[in-house]
Formats: structure tokens, C-alpha cells, sequence
């Protein structure tokens, strides 16, 4: 069984690298004529969300969303969710008609065709850098006055298959007391089990996200706020894995 199974597993991992390639072709006109000017980020995102939603359903998989509280199209907001997949950033952006600047490490624009459009469209901090870190409040704050929303995968990186939830970085929670906007939680229970960076694990299904209640950042300080704000997303988003039976059983796994 496992002879048949292990070359379907790589067979499939391989149709995402197609998918991805021949949708990226297909798009790559309107993604980058729609690039070059701020302004036009609205419809760049359109696009970014149909490709997205190839991705999703083109590896067979199904998203059931639910949510605690309404997005405020006039608002803008700081989206946290889990990372555990190359998958998240897609089912984000297929999941929010508002369009979402991410936020993310330099290293990304490496990427071959993604890499050039994240440093054309996304906020790429260079960690090592202390003012790369402070350009972010800038390029930030020009963005989120175009009426946009923003994206930080807290953990700022994928943890091991082991791990139910990484510490989280302070930048997301920073950001949101600087600009006074709420924090939307979200847990990813299944990126993790069907489409782990493990090349023989995974398989089509459903991909379930729970987007929690809106934490507000208003009136909030830096100094006495940001620690007790950056605990409460790790809380809520860890204690909703630890309870979710079908997560921890993939999580604690043995090899």
C-alpha cells in the first residue's frame, strides 16, 4: 500500500507547483500592471483572490469559515492567524473581500515570481535590520491610509510538526497600538494536517477557520499594553487548537 500511496502523495505535492506555475502565467499581466500604483491595489487583490481560490479548490480542498463578529469594510484591522502551511497566506486572501497588506520577512522576495510580487505589494522587513524595522511604521502607515487592512503570521515562521503554537513576536500587536486598530484572531485547524511542509503528508479535505471575536487596540500604550495584548491573541488562538481533537491528534503524531 504504501508503494501506491507515496507516489500519489508526490504526484499531488507536484500538481500544486503546476497549479501555482500556470495560474501565476495566466494572471501575471494584471498582477503586475495593477502593481505599479498604490491606488490600484483594490484591484490587484481581486485578482490575487481568484488565483488564491484555484489554488484551494484546484487541490481539492473546501473552506468552511465561520466567524464571531463582522468585518467593517470602512475599517481597518490587523489579521493574526496560526502558521502552519504554505497554504495560510492563500486562504487569507481567499477568505477577505477587503483587500490586506502582509507584512513578512525579506527573504521572501527570493522567491521565484512570488518573491516579486511581495516586494512590490507586501511590507518586507529585514529582521536584522533596526532600520528596516523602524521603515515599517512609515510604509505602514501610507498603507492603512489607502483603506486597507494588514496581515502578520505572528509566530514569524513555521513551526515544526510538533509544535502546537510558536511564541509570538511583538511586531503585529506594535503595529496595532501605534495605528489603533483591533486585532482579528484567526485559527487555522486543518493547513497543518492536509498540506504540511512533511511532502508525504496531506491529502484533499476540508480547511476550517474560526475567526474570533475583534481584540480593540484603542487607547492601548505600547509600554504597559502590547505584552498583555500579544498574550491574549497567543491564548486564544492556542487554547482553540489544544481543544480541537483533530488538530492535536495530527500535532502530537509520532513519526
Amino acid at each position: 500500500m504504501k508503494f501506491i500511496k507515496v507516489p500519489l502523495f508526490l504526484i499531488w505535492r507536484m500538481w500544486f507547483g503546476i497549479l501555482m506555475f500556470i495560474s501565476l502565467v495566466l494572471f501575471f499581466p494584471f498582477l503586475l500592471i495593477f502593481s505599479f500604483k498604490e491606488e490600484h491595489y483594490h484591484i490587484f487583490w481581486r485578482f490575487a483572490r481568484i488565483l488564491s481560490r484555484i489554488l484551494i479548490h484546484g487541490m481539492g480542498f473546501r473552506l468552511k469559515f465561520e466567524s464571531n463578529q463582522n468585518i467593517d469594510l470602512n475599517k481597518s484591522y490587523m489579521y493574526c492567524p496560526n502558521h502552519g502551511s504554505l497554504l495560510d497566506p492563500f486562504v487569507l486572501i481567499a477568505l477577505s473581500k477587503k483587500p490586506i497588506v502582509f507584512v513578512g520577512k525579506k527573504e521572501l522576495e527570493r522567491i521565484p515570481v512570488f518573491g516579486f510580487f511581495c516586494k512590490r505589494t507586501a511590507i518586507l522587513v529585514d529582521r536584522s535590520s533596526v532600520e528596516s524595522r523602524k521603515q515599517v511604521f512609515e510604509m505602514a502607515k501610507k498603507r492603512l491610509q489607502n483603506g486597507v487592512s494588514m496581515a502578520i503570521f505572528p509566530e514569524g515562521l513555521v513551526p515544526t510538526e510538533d509544535v502546537i503554537l510558536a511564541p509570538f513576536k511583538k511586531g503585529a500587536f506594535s503595529l496595532a497600538i501605534e495605528f489603533e486598530i483591533p486585532i482579528i484572531p484567526q485559527v487555522y485547524y486543518d493547513c497543518k494536517r492536509f498540506f504540511s511542509w512533511d511532502v508525504f503528508k496531506g491529502r484533499p479535505g476540508t480547511l476550517r477557520v474560526h475567526q474570533h471575536n475583534f481584540i480593540e487596540t484603542k487607547g492601548l500604550s505600547l509600554a504597559k499594553d502590547m505584552k498583555v495584548l500579544k498574550d491574549k491573541t497567543f491564548h486564544l488562538i492556542y487554547n482553540e487548537l489544544e481543544k480541537d481533537a483533530k488538530y492535536m491528534k495530527d500535532t502530537n503524531r509520532k513519526r
